[in-house]
C-alpha cells in the first residue's frame, strides 16, 4: 500500500487570510506528523499566496519524515530548492490566475529545458518528481528527463461524476502507472482525493505515495487534525 503524504498548504492559506500568525503550518506538520502521516507536502508559490519562504525553511529543520517541495521549474525556486534542500522535489505547472493546480506539467513541450532542470536538482541529491497528467506521451517525455518520479495527476478521475467515467479515468491512471515503471519511473498520485475516493487508487499496483491536503484539511476543520490523518491513513491501509 502507499504511504501518505499530507500537503499542508491550507493551513498557511488560513492564516494569510489575516496575515497572521495562526494556524502556524510548522506546528501543523508536527500534528500531522504525530498522527501517522509519512510524509509533508508544501507548495512555494511564486505569488506566496499561502507558504511563505520562512515557513519552508524552518519545516526543513522540523520535519522528522519527508519533506517533498512543489514549485514551479524557474530559476528562482531551483535556487531556493538547492538552498533549503527538501527530501525531494514536485515540479508543477503554475499560473497566477488559478485557484489551483488545474492539470499536469506540459513535459512534450521543454524536455530540454526541464532535462536541465532536473539535473541541477538530482546532482544536489534532490530526487525530482514530475507533476503530469496520466498521458503515454506525456510519461514518455518524463522519462528522457531523467527523473526519478512521477506524481499522477489525480483531478480528472477525482471529478468524474458517473461511475463509468470514474472507472475510465481510474483505469487510465492505472495504466499509466504501469508504463511509467516499466521505464524505470517510480510513482506518486494526488490531486483532489478525498474519503469517498481515494482507496481504489491507492490499490493501482506500483503506488507509492499520495498526497492529499484539501480534503484533510478540511475534514481537520471538523474532527480535528489529528483524527482526519489517521482516518485517512486507514483507508489508504485498507481499512475502510
Amino acid at each position: 500500500m502507499p504511504t501518505l503524504g499530507v500537503n499542508i498548504d491550507h493551513i498557511a492559506t488560513l492564516r494569510q487570510a489575516r496575515r497572521t500568525v495562526e494556524p502556524d503550518p510548522v506546528a501543523a506538520a508536527v500534528l500531522v506528523e504525530l498522527a501517522g502521516a509519512d510524509g509533508i507536502t508544501v507548495h512555494l508559490r511564486e505569488d506566496r499566496r499561502h507558504i511563505q519562504d520562512r515557513d519552508l525553511r524552518l519545516l526543513r529543520q522540523t520535519v522528522r519524515t519527508h519533506l517533498n517541495l512543489e514549485m514551479a521549474a524557474t530559476e528562482e525556486m531551483v535556487a531556493i530548492a538547492l538552498e533549503v534542500k527538501p527530501d525531494y522535489v514536485t515540479l508543477v505547472p503554475e499560473r497566477r490566475e488559478e485557484v489551483t493546480t488545474e492539470g499536469g506539467l506540459d513535459i512534450l513541450s521543454q524536455v530540454s529545458r526541464l532535462q536541465g532542470v532536473v539535473a541541477a536538482l538530482q546532482g544536489a541529491a534532490i530526487p525530482v518528481s514530475l507533476f503530469i497528467d496520466a498521458s503515454p506521451a506525456q510519461i514518455e517525455a518524463a522519462a528522457q528527463t531523467q527523473a526519478q518520479w512521477i506524481e499522477l495527476h489525480t483531478g480528472p478521475y477525482a471529478e468524474a461524476r458517473g461511475e463509468g467515467d470514474r472507472q475510465r479515468e481510474l483505469q487510465l491512471l492505472s495504466q499509466a502507472a504501469t508504463q511509467a515503471q516499466a521505464l524505470g519511473l517510480r510513482v506518486n498520485a494526488g490531486h483532489g482525493l478525498t474519503y469517498w475516493n481515494t482507496e481504489p487508487v491507492a490499490r493501482i499496483p506500483g503506488m507509492e505515495e499520495l498526497n492529499i491536503g484539501h480534503s484533510i484539511i478540511s475534514r481537520a476543520v471538523l474532527v480535528g487534525l489529528d483524527r482526519a490523518v489517521r482516518e485517512m491513513q486507514q483507508l489508504i491501509q485498507g481499512g475502510g
